[in-house]
């Protein structure tokens, strides 16, 4: 198995184990794929990709279709996405990708937390060169061969191609997004989730006291509501 691989088995996603939390992060990716593209996800390939999000996590219809009308309304601002990079105790990478309608409020959030966990926001590209900024699609794997999938997608982007328990998941750079997306959709296989990751191409193992060290940083991130998805280099023995 690969990197992502790896990557998927080893990284906890706490954050998104808490409902509330999970459908504000889709509500303003949503928000933000409206006012990008319009209201029809027909027309709307990222729209139709966050509304299958959406229902790989039971978000109420209702709620998807209030998100979809508030992104339309004249009152609903833009939320701009920013990226944060730096590092916590230990010299472990920490990206933070952000969504917000008030920089000032997220600039001043995210370094306080830094600085409060002894750590040190960086300047633009002084973290994001540690990662790879990839795809992923997690699909239904009824009347499919891994093998044989990896090969038909190999020239729309695929990277590395693995089965779990009840899916296939394919991944791809962030780039390949959109051609991976076009071609499973013209072969009719079910798209069950999608998302964008960044991982780690450096990563630096921690134990004992130093783990928690960073996790008081990771968690005082994940809680802050402009925060989309935290990233880091660290692995645990």
């Amino acid at each position: 198995m690969g990197r992502a691989f790896e990557f998927r088995k080893a990284r906890k996603m706490k954050r998104w184990g808490q409902m509330a939390k999970t459908f504000t992060r889709i509500g303003k990716d949503i928000v933000m794929a409206v006012k990008a593209s319009g209201p029809d996800p027909d027309s709307n390939a990222r729209l139709r990709a966050i509304m299958q999000n959406a229902k790989a996590v039971n978000m109420p219809k209702d709620n998807v279709e209030r998100a979809i009308k508030r992104a339309v309304s004249k009152d609903q601002g833009d939320y701009k996405e920013v990226l944060f990079e730096g590092y916590a105790l230990h010299g472990i990478a920490v990206l933070v990708e952000t969504a917000t309608d008030n920089n000032n409020r997220t600039v001043a959030d995210v370094r306080s937390y830094f600085t409060k966990c002894n750590g040190s926001l960086g300047t633009s590209g002084s973290v994001e060169f540690m990662f790879d900024h990839t795809c992923h699609f997690k699909v239904n794997k009824e009347g499919l061969d891994v093998e044989e999938l990896e090969l038909e997608l190999i020239d729309s982007g695929a990277e590395e191609v693995f089965e779990e328990e009840d899916s296939i998941m394919i991944y791809g750079s962030f780039e390949s997004f959109g051609a991976l997306q076009k071609e499973l959709e013209e072969k009719g296989i079910e798209i069950l989730s999608s998302e964008f990751e960044r991982i780690p191409n450096v990563t630096k193992k921690l134990s004992g006291e130093d783990i928690q060290d960073v996790e008081k940083l990771l968690e005082k991130l994940e809680e802050n509501e402009d925060v989309q998805n935290v990233y880091h280099n660290m692995i645990t023995e």
